[in-house]
């Protein structure tokens, strides 16, 4: 008997509903160019726990507000970054949520959308700045996990950073 080591469990995909649940709680008061640096770094220290090779972007209004590429991403990482922001830059929704609710009609957002896969990428990881009474302004976007954990990484931070 080969003793081998065990891996952690790929987390469960969460429901559609689940995903609208965190984009109604998950707004901010205000986002500045320190908040954009405070979560940023929280990410960094976060990734870095959990010894990530995540690659993270922080975009407001088209302005790339903080970026920071952690031992073991790629240049890869950074063309995700931009697939999955500009996802939610047109839908207003979490990346993972717009290919949700894709899937939930039976098809992908690769077949679907009618938009270039090499632009655009519907996986999970990033996630809206929604701010009170203006709506989304610009994305949290983590790239370098399997999509899921891509997406929880991001919601974890914004729950700490947001006091949830």
């Amino acid at each position: 008997m080969t003793n081998t080591p065990r891996t952690a469990q790929a987390p469960a995909a969460p429901t559609i509903e689940e995903l609208e649940e965190q984009q109604r709680r998950l707004v901010f008061r205000r986002f500045t160019e320190d908040d954009a640096w405070a979560l940023g770094s929280l990410l960094v220290e976060m990734a870095r726990q959990r010894q990530a090779p995540v690659a993270i972007g922080i975009h407001r209004a088209g302005r790339r507000l903080f970026h920071a590429a952690l031992p073991g991403s790629t240049p890869d990482n950074d063309a995700w970054i931009a697939r999955k922001r500009r996802v939610v830059e047109r839908y207003g929704a979490a990346s993972y949520l717009v290919g949700a609710r894709f899937r939930a009609k039976g098809t992908t957002f690769e077949e679907s959308s009618r938009l270039d896969p090499d632009t655009y990428a519907a996986h999970g990881g990033s996630f809206p700045i929604d701010v009170e009474g203006v709506g989304v302004i610009g994305a949290v976007t983590v790239s370098g996990l399997p999509q899921v954990r891509d997406h929880q990484l991001v919601v974890e931070a914004l729950e700490r950073f947001l006091g949830e």
